[in-house]
Protein backbone atom coordinates (compact mmCIF):
# COMPACT_ATOMS: atom_id res chain seq x y z
CA UNK A 1 0.00 0.00 0.00
CA UNK A 2 2.70 2.53 0.93
CA UNK A 3 4.34 1.29 -2.61
CA UNK A 4 1.26 2.36 -4.60
CA UNK A 5 1.33 5.61 -2.68
CA UNK A 6 4.79 6.50 -3.49
CA UNK A 7 4.04 5.89 -7.40
CA UNK A 8 1.03 8.18 -7.41
CA UNK A 9 2.95 10.82 -5.72
CA UNK A 10 5.86 10.22 -8.14
CA UNK A 11 2.89 10.22 -10.79
CA UNK A 12 1.44 13.30 -9.89
CA UNK A 13 4.27 15.61 -8.95
CA UNK A 14 5.49 14.69 -12.49
CA UNK A 15 2.01 15.77 -14.04
CA UNK A 16 2.47 19.12 -12.11
CA UNK A 17 5.86 19.58 -13.83
CA UNK A 18 4.99 18.97 -17.24
CA UNK A 19 1.68 21.04 -17.04
CA UNK A 20 3.89 23.84 -15.69
CA UNK A 21 6.21 23.45 -18.89
CA UNK A 22 3.65 22.92 -20.98
CA UNK A 23 2.11 25.97 -19.95
CA UNK A 24 5.21 28.12 -20.51
CA UNK A 25 5.52 26.81 -23.71
CA UNK A 26 2.37 27.97 -24.70
CA UNK A 27 3.18 31.12 -23.24
CA UNK A 28 6.32 31.94 -25.24
CA UNK A 29 4.71 30.83 -28.14
CA UNK A 30 2.08 33.61 -28.40
CA UNK A 31 4.57 36.33 -27.58
CA UNK A 32 4.45 38.85 -30.90
CA UNK A 33 8.02 40.17 -31.47
CA UNK A 34 7.62 44.13 -31.67
CA UNK A 35 8.90 45.39 -34.81
CA UNK A 36 11.50 48.21 -34.85
CA UNK A 37 10.18 51.89 -34.96
CA UNK A 38 10.78 53.53 -38.01
CA UNK A 39 11.39 56.87 -37.95
CA UNK A 40 10.22 59.37 -40.82
CA UNK A 41 12.74 62.27 -41.67
CA UNK A 42 10.72 65.12 -43.27
CA UNK A 43 11.58 67.06 -45.72
CA UNK A 44 12.36 70.99 -44.93
CA UNK A 45 12.62 73.62 -47.57
CA UNK A 46 14.98 76.40 -46.36
CA UNK A 47 16.35 79.71 -47.17
CA UNK A 48 19.66 80.38 -46.51
CA UNK A 49 19.72 84.40 -44.83
CA UNK A 50 21.06 87.20 -46.46
CA UNK A 51 21.16 90.82 -44.49
CA UNK A 52 19.90 93.32 -46.56
CA UNK A 53 18.46 96.76 -46.00
CA UNK A 54 14.80 96.00 -46.85
CA UNK A 55 12.42 99.23 -47.40
CA UNK A 56 9.58 99.48 -45.42
CA UNK A 57 6.52 100.74 -47.56
CA UNK A 58 3.38 102.07 -45.48
CA UNK A 59 -0.13 101.00 -47.59
CA UNK A 60 -2.58 103.56 -46.69
CA UNK A 61 -6.18 103.90 -48.13
CA UNK A 62 -8.90 106.48 -48.84
CA UNK A 63 -11.13 108.19 -51.03
CA UNK A 64 -10.27 110.91 -53.51
CA UNK A 65 -11.82 114.00 -53.05
CA UNK A 66 -11.22 117.26 -55.08
CA UNK A 67 -8.57 120.00 -53.51
CA UNK A 68 -11.27 122.63 -54.82
CA UNK A 69 -14.57 122.36 -54.07
CA UNK A 70 -16.97 124.42 -53.64
CA UNK A 71 -20.88 123.43 -51.52
CA UNK A 72 -23.62 125.80 -53.12
CA UNK A 73 -25.91 127.26 -50.69
CA UNK A 74 -28.48 129.84 -50.81
CA UNK A 75 -28.37 133.32 -48.69
CA UNK A 76 -31.61 134.57 -50.18
CA UNK A 77 -34.80 133.52 -51.29
CA UNK A 78 -36.46 133.48 -54.65
CA UNK A 79 -37.32 131.67 -57.29
CA UNK A 80 -33.88 130.11 -59.71
CA UNK A 81 -34.47 131.90 -62.64
CA UNK A 82 -31.49 131.31 -65.06
CA UNK A 83 -27.87 129.70 -65.35
CA UNK A 84 -25.02 130.47 -68.06
CA UNK A 85 -25.37 126.35 -68.67
CA UNK A 86 -27.80 123.62 -68.25
CA UNK A 87 -27.87 123.26 -64.50
CA UNK A 88 -27.30 119.14 -64.17
CA UNK A 89 -24.35 117.34 -62.98
CA UNK A 90 -21.40 117.19 -65.04
CA UNK A 91 -21.98 119.95 -66.83
CA UNK A 92 -18.95 122.74 -66.77
CA UNK A 93 -18.42 125.96 -66.82
CA UNK A 94 -15.26 128.59 -67.00
CA UNK A 95 -15.01 130.90 -64.47
CA UNK A 96 -16.97 134.16 -64.34
CA UNK A 97 -20.40 132.20 -65.46
CA UNK A 98 -23.30 132.12 -63.49
CA UNK A 99 -24.18 128.93 -61.85
CA UNK A 100 -27.45 130.54 -60.25
CA UNK A 101 -29.50 133.16 -60.97
CA UNK A 102 -32.21 133.85 -58.01
CA UNK A 103 -35.10 136.32 -59.28
CA UNK A 104 -34.01 139.37 -57.46
CA UNK A 105 -36.14 142.39 -59.27
CA UNK A 106 -38.22 142.82 -55.82
CA UNK A 107 -34.97 143.34 -54.07
CA UNK A 108 -33.22 145.52 -56.57
CA UNK A 109 -36.61 147.42 -56.48
CA UNK A 110 -35.95 148.28 -52.85
CA UNK A 111 -32.11 148.84 -53.37
CA UNK A 112 -33.08 151.50 -56.16
CA UNK A 113 -35.46 153.08 -53.95
CA UNK A 114 -32.95 153.53 -51.41
CA UNK A 115 -30.49 154.67 -53.79
CA UNK A 116 -33.09 157.40 -54.68
CA UNK A 117 -33.74 158.41 -51.24
CA UNK A 118 -30.03 159.01 -50.87
CA UNK A 119 -29.50 161.45 -53.93
CA UNK A 120 -32.67 163.17 -52.28
CA UNK A 121 -30.80 163.79 -48.86
CA UNK A 122 -27.84 165.16 -50.94
CA UNK A 123 -29.71 167.20 -52.81
CA UNK A 124 -31.56 168.98 -49.76
CA UNK A 125 -28.01 170.20 -48.40
CA UNK A 126 -26.41 171.58 -51.24
CA UNK A 127 -27.95 175.15 -51.00
CA UNK A 128 -26.10 174.76 -47.35
CA UNK A 129 -23.06 173.26 -48.85
CA UNK A 130 -22.93 176.43 -50.75
CA UNK A 131 -23.11 178.82 -48.02
CA UNK A 132 -21.07 177.35 -45.31
CA UNK A 133 -18.71 174.76 -47.76
CA UNK A 134 -18.30 176.77 -51.07
CA UNK A 135 -14.93 174.83 -51.36
CA UNK A 136 -16.86 171.66 -50.98
CA UNK A 137 -19.86 172.22 -53.09
CA UNK A 138 -18.22 171.74 -56.36
CA UNK A 139 -17.51 167.95 -55.33
CA UNK A 140 -20.35 167.12 -54.02
CA UNK A 141 -22.44 168.84 -57.38
CA UNK A 142 -20.25 166.42 -59.48
CA UNK A 143 -20.85 163.18 -56.88
CA UNK A 144 -24.79 163.52 -57.95
CA UNK A 145 -24.13 164.80 -61.59
CA UNK A 146 -23.09 160.68 -61.74
CA UNK A 147 -25.56 159.91 -59.92
CA UNK A 148 -27.19 156.36 -60.69
CA UNK A 149 -30.04 154.31 -59.21
CA UNK A 150 -29.66 151.97 -61.73
CA UNK A 151 -25.44 151.44 -60.89
CA UNK A 152 -23.48 150.58 -57.94
CA UNK A 153 -23.39 153.69 -55.32
CA UNK A 154 -19.91 155.22 -55.68
CA UNK A 155 -18.02 156.59 -52.25
CA UNK A 156 -18.73 159.49 -51.24
CA UNK A 157 -16.52 162.59 -51.79
CA UNK A 158 -14.14 163.20 -48.83
CA UNK A 159 -14.78 165.98 -46.54
CA UNK A 160 -12.19 168.89 -46.70
CA UNK A 161 -12.42 169.20 -42.93
CA UNK A 162 -13.91 167.88 -39.56
CA UNK A 163 -17.06 170.57 -39.69
CA UNK A 164 -17.75 168.95 -43.07
CA UNK A 165 -17.61 165.64 -41.92
CA UNK A 166 -19.40 166.50 -38.82
CA UNK A 167 -22.39 168.08 -40.90
CA UNK A 168 -23.09 165.39 -43.54
CA UNK A 169 -22.99 162.75 -40.66
CA UNK A 170 -25.65 164.97 -38.74
CA UNK A 171 -27.79 164.94 -41.97
CA UNK A 172 -27.40 160.80 -42.11
CA UNK A 173 -25.86 161.10 -45.32
CA UNK A 174 -23.13 158.55 -44.51
CA UNK A 175 -25.71 155.70 -43.05
CA UNK A 176 -27.59 156.24 -45.76
CA UNK A 177 -24.81 155.24 -47.90
CA UNK A 178 -23.85 152.67 -45.65
CA UNK A 179 -27.06 150.98 -45.55
CA UNK A 180 -27.19 151.10 -49.65
CA UNK A 181 -23.72 149.26 -49.79
CA UNK A 182 -25.17 146.49 -47.41
CA UNK A 183 -28.56 146.28 -49.56
CA UNK A 184 -26.14 146.14 -52.73
CA UNK A 185 -24.04 143.03 -51.27
CA UNK A 186 -26.70 141.25 -50.63
CA UNK A 187 -28.69 141.76 -53.93
CA UNK A 188 -24.55 140.19 -54.89
CA UNK A 189 -25.96 137.42 -53.33
CA UNK A 190 -28.97 136.73 -55.53
CA UNK A 191 -26.36 135.65 -58.37
CA UNK A 192 -23.69 132.45 -57.65
CA UNK A 193 -20.61 132.88 -60.09
CA UNK A 194 -18.16 130.23 -61.03
CA UNK A 195 -15.11 131.01 -58.83
CA UNK A 196 -13.11 128.87 -61.28
CA UNK A 197 -13.14 126.42 -63.80
CA UNK A 198 -15.03 123.48 -63.02
CA UNK A 199 -17.55 120.65 -62.72
CA UNK A 200 -21.22 120.74 -61.44
CA UNK A 201 -21.23 117.31 -59.84
CA UNK A 202 -24.36 117.71 -57.78
CA UNK A 203 -27.49 119.81 -59.33
CA UNK A 204 -30.24 120.17 -56.05
CA UNK A 205 -32.87 122.23 -57.97
CA UNK A 206 -34.27 122.82 -61.21
CA UNK A 207 -34.70 126.14 -63.25
CA UNK A 208 -38.48 127.37 -61.31
CA UNK A 209 -37.92 126.01 -57.61
CA UNK A 210 -38.51 127.85 -54.91
CA UNK A 211 -35.02 128.46 -53.38
CA UNK A 212 -34.62 129.44 -50.07
CA UNK A 213 -31.92 130.69 -47.40
CA UNK A 214 -29.91 127.95 -46.33
CA UNK A 215 -30.77 125.50 -48.75
CA UNK A 216 -28.50 123.32 -50.46
CA UNK A 217 -28.50 123.99 -54.20
CA UNK A 218 -25.10 121.68 -55.70
CA UNK A 219 -21.70 121.10 -55.66
CA UNK A 220 -18.69 122.12 -58.04
CA UNK A 221 -15.10 120.80 -58.18
CA UNK A 222 -12.41 122.05 -59.76
CA UNK A 223 -11.23 118.53 -61.92
CA UNK A 224 -7.46 119.12 -62.61
CA UNK A 225 -6.11 118.38 -58.98
CA UNK A 226 -7.38 115.54 -56.29
CA UNK A 227 -6.47 115.16 -52.61
CA UNK A 228 -5.90 111.40 -51.11
CA UNK A 229 -6.36 111.30 -47.41
CA UNK A 230 -4.82 108.74 -45.34
CA UNK A 231 -4.35 107.75 -41.83
CA UNK A 232 -0.51 106.80 -41.26
CA UNK A 233 0.66 105.14 -37.41
CA UNK A 234 2.74 107.62 -35.44
CA UNK A 235 5.60 105.74 -35.37
CA UNK A 236 5.97 106.43 -39.38
CA UNK A 237 4.98 109.97 -39.40
CA UNK A 238 8.69 111.65 -38.76
CA UNK A 239 9.85 109.93 -41.81
CA UNK A 240 6.98 111.20 -43.95
CA UNK A 241 8.49 114.58 -46.12
CA UNK A 242 6.41 116.94 -47.92
CA UNK A 243 7.38 117.06 -51.40
CA UNK A 244 7.22 112.78 -51.56
CA UNK A 245 6.33 110.84 -54.29
CA UNK A 246 3.93 107.94 -53.60
CA UNK A 247 2.72 105.39 -55.99
CA UNK A 248 -1.35 104.73 -55.82
CA UNK A 249 -3.09 102.49 -57.26
CA UNK A 250 -7.23 101.12 -56.98
CA UNK A 251 -8.63 98.48 -54.81
CA UNK A 252 -7.95 95.62 -58.23
CA UNK A 253 -4.37 96.93 -58.67
CA UNK A 254 -5.22 97.51 -62.39
CA UNK A 255 -4.53 101.22 -62.57
CA UNK A 256 -1.11 102.96 -60.83
CA UNK A 257 -1.12 106.51 -60.59
CA UNK A 258 1.43 108.93 -58.77
CA UNK A 259 0.64 111.46 -56.31
CA UNK A 260 3.05 113.85 -53.70
CA UNK A 261 2.41 114.02 -50.08
CA UNK A 262 1.67 117.63 -49.82
CA UNK A 263 0.74 118.23 -46.23
CA UNK A 264 0.83 116.34 -42.92
CA UNK A 265 -1.22 116.97 -39.94
CA UNK A 266 0.28 118.16 -36.71
CA UNK A 267 -2.10 116.44 -34.25
CA UNK A 268 -2.37 112.79 -33.60
CA UNK A 269 -5.92 111.14 -33.32
CA UNK A 270 -6.04 110.11 -30.20
CA UNK A 271 -8.36 106.84 -30.75
CA UNK A 272 -6.14 105.23 -33.97
CA UNK A 273 -3.17 106.93 -33.06
CA UNK A 274 -2.55 108.03 -36.13
CA UNK A 275 -1.81 110.72 -38.72
CA UNK A 276 -3.51 112.61 -41.66
CA UNK A 277 -1.54 112.69 -44.30
CA UNK A 278 -2.83 114.40 -47.69
CA UNK A 279 -1.55 113.36 -50.99
CA UNK A 280 -2.26 115.60 -54.22
CA UNK A 281 -2.87 114.06 -57.17
CA UNK A 282 -3.07 115.59 -60.80
CA UNK A 283 -4.27 113.11 -63.46
CA UNK A 284 -6.87 113.26 -65.74
CA UNK A 285 -8.09 109.78 -65.11
CA UNK A 286 -8.98 110.40 -61.14
CA UNK A 287 -12.20 110.96 -60.20
CA UNK A 288 -14.01 112.57 -57.30
CA UNK A 289 -14.88 109.73 -54.70
CA UNK A 290 -12.34 106.77 -56.21
CA UNK A 291 -10.85 104.29 -53.08
CA UNK A 292 -6.77 104.36 -53.87
CA UNK A 293 -4.54 102.44 -51.39
CA UNK A 294 -1.65 104.45 -51.20
CA UNK A 295 2.56 103.11 -50.77
CA UNK A 296 4.30 105.58 -48.62
CA UNK A 297 8.04 104.85 -48.60
CA UNK A 298 8.46 105.30 -44.63
CA UNK A 299 12.52 103.97 -44.01
CA UNK A 300 14.71 101.43 -45.00
CA UNK A 301 15.41 98.73 -42.18
CA UNK A 302 19.16 98.08 -42.02
CA UNK A 303 20.41 94.21 -41.47
CA UNK A 304 16.97 92.60 -42.15
CA UNK A 305 14.93 90.22 -44.38
CA UNK A 306 11.20 90.23 -45.15
CA UNK A 307 9.61 86.94 -44.74
CA UNK A 308 5.92 85.65 -44.67
CA UNK A 309 3.81 86.37 -41.69
CA UNK A 310 3.06 82.60 -42.03
CA UNK A 311 6.82 81.34 -41.01
CA UNK A 312 6.33 83.70 -37.25
CA UNK A 313 5.72 81.28 -34.34
CA UNK A 314 4.56 83.05 -31.45
CA UNK A 315 5.11 86.27 -33.22
CA UNK A 316 8.50 86.37 -32.40
CA UNK A 317 10.14 83.48 -32.88
CA UNK A 318 11.27 80.98 -36.23
CA UNK A 319 12.63 77.77 -37.48
CA UNK A 320 16.13 77.49 -38.31
CA UNK A 321 17.90 73.96 -39.47
CA UNK A 322 21.03 72.90 -37.78
CA UNK A 323 23.09 69.90 -37.89
CA UNK A 324 19.35 68.39 -39.73
CA UNK A 325 17.33 69.62 -36.51
CA UNK A 326 14.81 71.94 -36.36
CA UNK A 327 15.74 75.27 -33.72
CA UNK A 328 13.56 77.49 -32.76
CA UNK A 329 15.24 80.61 -32.97
CA UNK A 330 14.08 84.17 -31.32
CA UNK A 331 13.83 87.13 -33.80
CA UNK A 332 12.90 90.64 -33.92
CA UNK A 333 10.14 91.63 -35.97
CA UNK A 334 10.24 95.14 -36.92
CA UNK A 335 7.20 95.91 -38.92
CA UNK A 336 4.28 93.91 -40.02
CA UNK A 337 2.24 94.11 -43.28
CA UNK A 338 -0.78 92.75 -44.32
CA UNK A 339 1.27 89.18 -45.38
CA UNK A 340 4.57 89.95 -44.93
CA UNK A 341 7.19 90.53 -41.75
CA UNK A 342 10.31 92.54 -41.69
CA UNK A 343 12.33 90.50 -39.07
CA UNK A 344 15.75 90.86 -37.25
CA UNK A 345 18.32 88.69 -35.57
CA UNK A 346 18.94 85.98 -37.81
CA UNK A 347 22.54 85.54 -38.93
CA UNK A 348 24.31 85.55 -42.17
CA UNK A 349 24.11 82.01 -43.65
CA UNK A 350 21.56 80.30 -41.24
CA UNK A 351 19.24 78.35 -42.86
CA UNK A 352 15.68 79.49 -42.12
CA UNK A 353 12.91 77.21 -43.25
CA UNK A 354 11.04 78.68 -45.75
CA UNK A 355 7.71 76.77 -45.65
CA UNK A 356 5.74 75.54 -42.78
CA UNK A 357 6.26 72.05 -41.76
CA UNK A 358 2.79 70.83 -40.53
CA UNK A 359 3.93 69.08 -36.79
CA UNK A 360 6.76 70.83 -36.71
CA UNK A 361 8.86 71.02 -32.61
CA UNK A 362 12.16 71.57 -31.43
CA UNK A 363 14.91 68.89 -32.04
CA UNK A 364 12.50 67.30 -34.63
CA UNK A 365 15.10 65.60 -37.05
CA UNK A 366 14.85 66.97 -40.93
CA UNK A 367 16.61 66.51 -44.37
CA UNK A 368 16.57 69.72 -46.38
CA UNK A 369 14.56 69.55 -50.07
CA UNK A 370 15.69 71.26 -52.58
CA UNK A 371 13.06 73.06 -54.22
CA UNK A 372 14.74 72.65 -58.13
CA UNK A 373 14.56 68.72 -57.37
CA UNK A 374 11.30 68.93 -55.96
CA UNK A 375 10.11 70.84 -59.25
CA UNK A 376 11.77 68.24 -61.58
CA UNK A 377 10.20 65.61 -59.99
CA UNK A 378 6.55 67.66 -60.69
CA UNK A 379 7.44 67.76 -64.24
CA UNK A 380 8.25 63.72 -65.11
Amino acid sequence: MDKRKIILSFIGLLLIVLAVFGAKAIIDSNVKEVPEKNKVVKNVFVETVENRNVPIVVPANGNVTALKKLELFSEVQGIFQRSSKDFRPGQRYNRGQVLLSINSEEYAASVRSAKSELFNNITSIMPDLRLDYPDSFQKWQDYLNNFNVNSTVKPLPEPDSDKEKYFITGRGIQSAYYQIKNLEERLRKFNIVAPFDGVLTEAAVNLGTLVRPGQKLGEFIDPSVYELEVAVAKKFSDLLRIGEDVALQDLDGNQTYTGTVSRINARVDRASQTIQVFIRIEDPEIREGMYLEAKLDARDEEDAIEIPRELLIDRSKVYVVKDSTMVLEEIDPVYFSSNKVVIKGLEDGEKMVSAPVPGAYPGMKVQIQNKKDTAKAEEL
